[in-house]
């Protein structure tokens, strides 16, 4: 079974070790996907590059797949975390938006402790232009959406089965964070100052696309 996803910097020499492990494989898989395409790629190869065995790989993940998504979810459990943070008494969408932010204060230090921004960028273009790994994508995303909402629901009291509002709320904010994320891999500027810049600019235009007069300038 693999290792789950760490969520705190690891504590003792052997939990050191097995991070740095962990973190190499991650970065090897990603670096040779991106150079030869993700279906060419084997676990075997991931593994020599690491000069590790093929069960070793195993210990840490469960598949391919699993390693493409590591740092992703290692980002998205961050925003998680910060979101289960924010205090009660914030608006749904306040929340959701703050919780964004502060999570990218300190998720690019986090991620360039695994692997370059840069590298993460290009795994971002290679996952949207290999179909298995778009699907697996969507997958997670809905998997992803389905617990924020869940979470939103619990903190406003409400059935989120009874209840449209936290899924609809959670669609339009995954939908807009899909936007950005997609502006931000197709662009030049691989940093993570210039994807929070594009997340808060595109968040600010929420409230007026979902209200506004758009033919009012």
């Amino acid at each position: 079974m693999a290792d789950p996803t760490p969520h705190a910097a690891p504590t003792g020499l052997r939990e050191r070790k097995k991070q740095r492990t962990r973190d190499a494989l991650i970065r090897a898989a990603l670096e040779l996907f991106t150079e030869q395409g993700y279906e060419a790629t084997t676990i075997d190869e991931i593994a020599e590059a690491v000069d590790v065995s093929q069960r070793t790989y195993f210990r840490y993940f469960a598949n391919k797949e699993d390693v493409v998504f590591a740092v992703q979810e290692m980002v998205e459990a961050r925003f998680v975390d910060e979101l289960s943070a924010r205090p009660a008494t914030e608006a749904p969408l306040t929340a959701l938006r703050t919780a964004v932010m502060v999570a990218w204060d300190d998720i690019g230090s986090a991620i360039e402790s695994v692997i370059p921004v840069e590298l993460h960028m290009r795994s971002f273009r290679m996952i949207e232009s290999t179909p298995a790994l778009v699907a697996a994508h969507l997958r997670r995303s809905s998997e992803l959406e389905e617990q924020i909402a869940r979470l939103i629901a619990r903190r406003e009291g409400l059935d989120v089965d009874a209840d449209p509002r936290p899924r609809v709320l959670v669609a339009a904010f995954s939908g807009v964070m899909r936007v950005a994320g997609k502006v931000w891999g197709e662009g030049q500027d691989c940093s993570v100052a210039s994807i929070r810049r594009l997340t808060q600019s595109y968040l600010d235009h929420i409230g007026p696309a979902m209200e506004g007069d758009w033919r009012a300038r």
